[in-house]
């Protein structure tokens, strides 16, 4: 931990020096709301978000909030490691190539539903669950889909000497209209029930005794069902593009990680509503993922438990700059000679693409230094080939 800002209502725990003015206005409104356990705590990789920072982590008392889950609902990584130790330039290509014709990148869908079998199991008939229901046909054709943005699909050498696939996506449209729907749900009661929370803090609530609570927390268990749903299908994909340019291949077992949801957990003896934006669990023993920006290394690594942090680490490197403001400042020329002086196959083709490039991010090495009391680097691993959305 870095700091502890005391003059809020609630503390304030950080895990780095250099917030933006905006996230850390976030983090102050966060600690003055009324009904906020314990402390805020900011994550090494936080930055501005919409009402909570993304890498923030609160936990409360009674109520949830759909803002301070986010609009990609159960947005997450997952990773394996495969039997190889090598792999050539060839068969890189080869692999890109397939992974690009059998996985829709970007806003594109699948022309075909997919499998209902592949869809997650409720414990509620769907009808129960209106937006879930609603959008269900949707999200069949959105199954094995990567979506655009920070979502990519990576492959990677690690330093145990393996090559190893990671994906990062979330819940697509399915999370997006869900998180939507229930936070203007949440402004439209709050305002009725004379909330004394500003409304320009983006943080309208609903009680978890609420109707209008438990089914938001329905649809959202869902939707973070589905997001992993949707990273196995993708990951199937890519084992299928190994199995066919680079067998015999073996895979390791699965590792999965969420970092947008809330969930009832124990904490300084106390069931509360842990919120976590743009933050990864890191239960003692739990294994994780922390990727870095396109072109810098990503870690596996494995929780500490620290109760200060409620047991949460980094979800990534974090933004130094927005989408536009990278697309503007950044060069291209030198954002692409950084990744083809390593041999990596990437994605910056122009300008548009300089939101993801590796400068507009913060220094991912600086990022873990900066939760050495939060996980453990297990195994770093460096970029091969990059596929974004």
């Amino acid at each position: 931990m870095k700091q502890i800002i005391t003059t809020e209502k609630r503390p304030i725990k950080l895990w780095l020096d250099d917030i933006d003015d905006g996230a850390m206005g976030q983090a102050r409104n966060l600690a003055n709301l009324p009904f906020v356990y314990k402390h805020i705590a900011v994550m090494p990789d936080a930055h501005l978000g919409y009402g909570m920072p993304i890498g923030g982590v609160m936990a409360t008392e009674d109520v949830i909030i759909p803002n301070a889950v986010g609009v990609d609902i159960g947005c997450g990584m997952c990773a394996l490691r495969t039997s190889l130790t090598g792999i050539s330039s060839d068969q890189l290509k080869a692999i890109v190539k397939i992974i690009r014709r059998t996985v829709p990148l970007g806003f594109k869908h699948h022309k075909t539903r997919q499998s209902k079998a592949l869809m997650p199991k409720t414990e509620f008939p769907l009808e129960e669950l209106p937006l879930v229901s609603q959008e269900y046909k949707n999200a069949l054709t959105q199954l094995g889909t990567l979506g655009g943005g920070n979502h990519f699909i990576e492959i990677q050498k690690g330093s145990d000497g393996h090559i190893w696939i990671t994906i990062h996506s979330g819940s697509r449209n399915l999370g997006f209209k869900v998180a939507n729907y229930y936070n203007r749900l949440a402004v439209q009661l709050n305002a009725r029930r004379g909330s004394t929370i500003p409304r320009n803090w983006q943080l309208a609530f609903l009680p978890l005794s609420s109707e209008a609570g438990r089914q938001y927390i329905r649809e959202m268990d869902y939707c973070v069902e589905f997001a992993l749903a949707n990273r196995k299908l993708i990951m199937e994909r890519v084992m299928e593009a190994f199995r066919a340019v680079a067998s015999p291949v073996s895979f390791s077992s699965f590792i999965n990680i969420a970092h947008n949801y809330a969930a009832m957990e124990t904490h300084f003896h106390r069931q509360v509503m842990v919120h976590r934006k743009g933050a990864t669990r890191a239960r003692e023993g739990e294994m994780g993922i922390i990727p870095g920006s396109q072109g810098t290394p990503s870690y596996i690594v494995r929780g500490k438990g620290n109760s200060e942090s409620f047991e949460s680490c980094s979800h990534g490197a974090g933004r130094k700059m927005g989408r536009k403001q990278a697309q503007r400042q950044l060069d291209l020329e030198t954002e692409v000679k950084k990744l083809d002086d390593q041999g990596i196959i990437h994605s910056i083709r122009g300008r548009r693409d300089l939101d993801e490039a590796a400068g507009a991010y913060k220094n991912i090495d600086q990022v873990i230094e900066n939760q050495i009391d939060l996980v453990e680097v297990v195994v770093t691993l460096h970029p091969l080939a990059v596929i974004k959305g």
